[in-house]
């Protein structure tokens, strides 16, 4: 059984809205979990983590548009992807156990599979 499970990439237009669900294992439902995204000849870059408490940090580039939650009871981690931009298009990941303040990708043990996220203009 995978650790994490993506879902909910698509296509849409600027301006478009698209929520993303990360299906977890029940044990990191305590854990540092996060959003990270890679877009093509870019290195992947945070998006957004939350922590047990239900502290987030966002990446500049997308607060105020995207906002990370969490359902422990049901094992999923979500991300509300608001006023989507081209610049938004990339392959989003979700991450556990982690470092949720500097958001440093190399602090995180599991990865799931990656979902894609295609905004057109």
């Amino acid at each position: 059984q995978p650790e994490l499970v993506e879902s909910g990439g698509g296509s849409v237009q600027a301006g478009g809205t698209l929520r993303l669900s990360c299906r977890h294992i029940d044990r990191l439902s305590s854990s540092c979990m996060g959003w990270f995204r890679l877009a093509s000849g870019k290195v992947r870059e945070a998006v957004a983590t939350m922590d047990r408490y239900g502290t987030t940090v966002y990446a500049d580039s997308v607060r105020g548009r995207f906002t990370i939650s969490r359902d422990n009871a049901a094992n999923t981690l979500y991300l509300q992807m608001n006023s989507l931009k081209p610049e938004d298009t990339a392959t989003y990941y979700c991450a556990a156990q982690g470092n949720c303040y500097t958001m440093n990708e190399a602090s995180f043990r599991y990865w799931g599979q990656g979902t894609q996220v295609t905004v057109s203009s």
